[in-house]
């Protein structure tokens, strides 16, 4: 229950401040300093005319050894911290880095404001900060089906999925997801210079996922206050997206906004036809992002207002 309070210390933090400028220009972000690791060990394990086998083996090793550096001092931090509630609040500011908020808040917010305005181009270069598709293709329905569908995938993979790893297992659980969801961004892709040497790496990241995507998408329709629509709506789309996980938030979102998600993208020269989410609906616009980012705010609500009973009734 410890470990859950601190979560809440995290998030609390976080809401507040984000990760200040200062801090960011002076000591970078712990996401920086596994992003370096995972590049160092890329660079020297996935050589380029190697066969599959050994990237393979490569990757797993990257996963362990990223995941062991990020875990392990976490421990051992959490293991020379007081216990009792001082305990619990250096474990919520030792974690309050790895939790993405309000910074997730703040990047959807700056791709709805341009759009609205009618500025396209400022729209895409902010659409581009958040999403790995090519913004130049993207029309105003394009451009706000990209924001709320990374609002709705990373409120899980930025925001529930790291408390609920530090819920279960302190320190040690936020920070080891946290490289583990890092690795993913950087390694995971089906490219041919990650597709072997990435695999453990995205099906791992698969698998810590399951959990929190799925109370992600649970937590978006009891903040629209569409419980049975919604687990409907992840029902019926869900499965039919090209990720195990980020259809479920996304199906949630849009049944909750009444708008159609997902569905044909450009990646570079490549066209990905996927089908969309909510299909019969409409294409979203600006004010959609707006509606979608006061969800994700209830939604955090929802997530923390029981917790925060539960710790207070279990007395930490």
């Amino acid at each position: 229950m410890s470990a859950a309070a601190a979560m809440l210390v995290a998030l609390a933090v976080d809401a507040a401040i984000g990760w200040p400028r200062a801090f960011f220009a002076r000591i970078r972000h712990p996401v920086v300093w596994i992003g370096a690791l995972i590049t160092a060990l890329e660079q020297r394990l996935n050589r380029e005319g190697a066969s599959a086998r050994r990237r393979r083996l490569g990757g797993i090793a990257t996963l362990l050894l990223v995941t062991a550096a990020a875990a392990g001092p976490a421990l051992l931090v959490e293991a020379l911290l007081p216990a009792g509630l001082a305990g619990v609040l250096l474990v919520g500011l030792f974690a309050w880095p790895l939790v993405a908020a309000r910074a997730l808040d703040a990047h959807v917010a700056a791709v709805a404001r341009p759009l609205a305005a009618g500025d396209l181009a400022a729209a895409r270069a902010a659409v581009a900060m958040i999403v790995g598709r090519d913004p130049e293709a993207l029309d105003a329905a394009g451009i706000a089906r990209a924001a709320i569908e990374s609002l709705a995938e990373n409120a899980s993979d930025g925001v529930v999925a790291p408390l609920f790893w530090g819920a279960l297992l302190g320190l040690p659980g936020i920070a080891a997801y946290k490289a583990v969801n890092t690795l993913d961004s950087m390694i995971g892709h089906r490219s041919e210079r990650f597709a072997a040497f990435g695999w453990a790496s995205a099906r791992f990241d698969d698998l810590v996922n399951l959990a929190p995507a799925r109370l992600t998408g649970l937590l978006l329709a009891l903040a629209a206050g569409r419980p049975r629509a919604g687990l409907a709506a992840m029902l019926r789309d869900a499965p039919r997206h090209r990720s195990p996980n980020a259809g479920w938030p996304e199906a949630a979102m849009a049944d909750a906004l009444g708008v159609r998600l997902s569905g044909p993208r450009r990646y570079g020269a490549r066209i990905a036809e996927e089908p969309y989410v909510n299909a019969g609906a409409r294409d979203p616009g600006a004010a959609d992002i707006g509606a979608g980012l006061r969800l994700y705010r209830r939604a955090l609500v929802l997530l923390a207002a029981p917790v925060a009973l539960l710790v207070a009734w279990w007395g930490m």
